[in-house]
């Protein structure tokens, strides 16, 4: 196809596909094909602009994206952008072949769903809960809203960023993001800040101290003084290995908040918890 016939895919249409696929990504989220309705709601704007009088290549286009397809929203954004960057050039008379398309979509997703739930779900939206919760149980409003506010400019500036990453980069994103471990590397460092934010909370969220004390002569030694000399925090780390223990042995996580409710408050009662 000659450069003054080219089509090319405007910021208008990027961004209306973007937009579909942020806010509509898990629309109709079913077990047969997961976000498939999904992506093709994203492809849309994509198609329209491609194929603006032709209703078959339209037609052919949304059964290409209706195949079953599930990520991380956030820094999926990548993928449909890289797939926006195919379809413009298949559109062209690129060789691009559904099978290339679908085999970009498959390679991609399951390594961006490491990375996005590692960053998004283990980091930022933990550290982000803690402030707001923190806030809000001082009687403070701006706890929650803040929380909405500063996870939605995080979600739209990061998947914005990565869609249209991934449409400048197009189908060689693939061997640019695969090639030199360089997912690998991204997830083992996010799992590794996701456990430091992670011990950070237990020391500081979950408050639990005892009151039990002896004596030794005429010196009376409070044994939360003394745990705190040898690794502060060590109760806290003591019930959340506990309760991560039970979890792991297969008790509900309903069974296991009644057995620290009666534990709390046989505990209190005895005097061996503050």
């Amino acid at each position: 196809m000659t450069e003054e016939k080219r089509i090319i895919l405007d910021k208008k249409t990027l961004r209306q596909s973007w937009w579909n696929w942020t806010c509509w990504g898990q629309i109709c989220y079913n077990f047969e094909r997961m976000m498939g309705l999904g992506f093709c709601h994203s492809m849309i704007p994509i198609l329209k602009k491609l194929y603006p009088d032709d209703k078959v290549k339209m037609a052919e286009g949304m059964s290409r994206h209706l195949t079953y397809y599930n990520t991380e929203n956030t820094w999926g954004c990548l993928i449909p952008g890289i797939v926006a960057a195919m379809e413009e050039e298949r559109a062209n008379g690129a060789d691009v072949e559904d099978d290339a398309i679908s085999n970009i979509k498959t390679a991609l997703m399951g390594p961006l769903a490491g990375v996005g739930d590692a960053i998004t779900q283990g980091i930022v939206k933990v550290i982000l809960l803690a402030i707001g919760i923190d806030l809000a149980m001082e009687g403070n409003p701006l706890g929650p809203l803040l929380f909405v506010l500063i996870f939605s400019v995080y979600a739209l500036g990061v998947g914005y960023t990565c869609y249209m990453t991934g449409y400048k980069m197009g189908k060689n994103a693939v061997v640019k993001i695969l090639s030199g471990g360089l997912i690998k590397e991204i997830t083992e460092g996010c799992g590794a800040m996701g456990m430091m934010v992670l011990g950070g909370l237990v020391a500081t969220k979950i408050g639990i101290t005892t009151q039990l004390s002896f004596t030794l002569g005429e010196k009376v030694t409070e044994v939360q003084a003394l745990l705190d000399q040898i690794i502060p925090a060590l109760l806290p780390l003591v019930l959340f290995f506990g309760v991560y223990g039970l979890l792991r042995r297969g008790i509900t996580p309903m069974k296991t908040m009644g057995m620290i409710f009666l534990a709390g408050i046989v505990l209190s009662l005895t005097g061996v918890l503050g």
